[in-house]
């Protein structure tokens, strides 16, 4: 405990200007919830965070992103930490914490991006200071691992994180063109359509493939990201209250008994089944050939989460691919199943 008191100390000890505290807590029949709190739009100029919270960034790859940000118009900032290294992390657990805490207090940066994904995220979320994060909010921009910061820090302070691409795969349009039009436009209301498929090999991957796994509608909050992560946080303090939330998963490189495995974890958690969808995004190398003594990828999905008679549906576009729709955690939207779409029902900016 020390340990941590030490830290946050550190952290405090900045000396960085608070913003404006925008938010407080208001009960519900079941919890204690933080408002919701929606960062500032980001806009031509703004000065973009680049952290690495998970696992090391080749140098090469960073200015790449660094590059790439520029080219939109973002100054960029980082400090040393991100391009360290500490085994596979890309610095240690406290060093890292350190870093997001730096970005969020810096009056100078408008918006925190993630350089890449990678395990790691889990290892640092109690060693963040979410009364401060609560105090200076902002966009936190990432998938994959960093699933787990964006739904905690929604969970503990109600700042609506992004579910996007990170650093170093921003450098395709169709990615691009969302993350402008959700952190820059701020529509009322945005249908997310999927990337028309130009590539024949995708057009004909079973990954890519899109389809109902259950009809229906439902309207509610975004949560969730990434399955792996998403099943990991269950049965601890960070796990996600999926009631009465759209649950939006993906993941990549998993056989499709791991995903049996997983699915059937997530489906009898408590809150799952008060869900009101289940919007599935590409999961990439997770399909496997039919055999008589496997199940594809289709057949898994469809097995575990038919039954629970939830709007779903699979194949939008999401996840560990080039083209990567940014989707606002903590964000109302309405969802089609059996037209395989959902709209953001309101800004997710101020």
């Amino acid at each position: 405990m020390s340990k941590r008191r030490n830290f946050l100390k550190s952290v405090a000890a900045l000396g960085t200007t608070t913003l404006l505290h925008q938010t407080g807590w208001s009960a519900t029949p079941t919890s204690l919830r933080p408002l919701r709190i929606k960062p500032k739009k980001l806009k031509k100029g703004d000065t973009i965070g680049l952290v690495a919270p998970g696992y090391s960034v080749d140098p090469e790859k960073f200015y790449l992103a660094v590059e790439t940000l520029e080219k939109m118009g973002f100054k960029t900032h980082h400090t040393h930490r991100v391009l360290e290294h500490d085994g596979y992390f890309s610095n240690t657990d406290e060093e890292r914490a350190k870093d997001i805490m730096e970005m969020f207090t810096n009056p100078k940066v408008d918006a925190i991006l993630c350089v890449r994904g990678g395990y790691g995220c889990t290892r640092i979320l109690n060693l963040l200071d979410y009364d401060l994060i609560k105090e200076n909010p902002k966009p936190l921009i990432g998938f994959s691992d960093v699933t787990a910061l964006i739904n905690t820090i929604f969970k503990e302070t109600g700042l609506v994180g992004f579910h996007g691409p990170v650093g170093t795969t921003l450098d395709d349009e169709y990615s691009q063109l969302y993350f402008k039009r959700i952190l820059m436009e701020g529509p009322e209301t945005m249908l997310m359509k999927n990337v028309i498929l130009k590539d024949p090999e995708d057009f004909f991957d079973s990954e890519y493939h899109r389809y109902t796994i259950t009809p229906g509608t439902g309207e509610g909050e975004l949560v969730g990201g990434n399955l792996s992560l998403v099943t990991a946080m269950m049965g601890t303090p960070y796990e996600i209250d999926f009631t009465d939330k759209l649950v939006v998963l993906e993941d990549v490189e998993e056989a499709p008994y791991r995903i049996d495995r997983m699915l059937t974890q997530f489906s009898e958690s408590e809150t799952l089944p008060q869900a009101k969808g289940i919007i599935l995004g590409v999961f990439k190398g997770c399909d496997r050939l039919k055999m008589t003594d496997n199940f594809t990828l289709k057949e898994v999905i469809t097995d575990r989460l038919a039954p629970l008679g939830i709007p779903a549906v699979y194949g939008m576009s999401f996840g560990h691919v080039p083209h990567n729709i940014t989707i606002p955690i903590g964000v109302n939207a309405h969802f089609n199943a059996t037209k395989k779409q959902f709209r953001l029902m309101e800004p997710a900016v101020s």
